[in-house]
């Protein structure tokens, strides 16, 4: 069992940056690969960018790409989300989940997820 808790959200002008945290609970966390979702109001979730277990893999949605940047620390148990140059288009709630598995970008790989933090970001 993880639970996952997100944290960072808010509320920001366009071109502004924020950096998004997972704390993931347990002594396992390094064997989960972790990825973030997002979901706007009226729009389905979506993958913005996952890591490996140890961090060496990354990939992110073309969307994101160049302005995100995924990363972890295993010996604290969480996960970031750093976000530069957003857009107005990159408003959602923000979503960390945990893969028992390889690095993936399928939101159904997924079995643990936390509760989301809100990103609004002004034009």
């Amino acid at each position: 069992q993880v639970q996952l808790v997100e944290s960072g959200g808010g509320l920001v002008q366009a071109g502004g940056s924020l950096r998004l945290s997972c704390a993931a609970s347990g002594r396992t966390f390094s064997m989960y690969s972790m990825g973030w979702f997002r979901q706007a109001p009226g729009k389905e979730r979506e993958f913005v960018a996952a890591i490996s277990q140890s961090g060496g893999s990354t990939v992110y949605a073309d969307s994101v790409k160049g302005r995100f940047t995924i990363s972890r620390v295993n010996a604290k148990n969480t996960v970031y989300l750093q976000m530069n140059s957003l857009k107005p288009e990159d408003t959602a709630v923000y979503y960390c989940a945990a893969n028992w598995g390889l690095i993936t970008s399928t939101s159904g790989e997924y079995k643990y997820w936390g509760q989301g933090t809100q990103v609004t970001v002004s034009s």
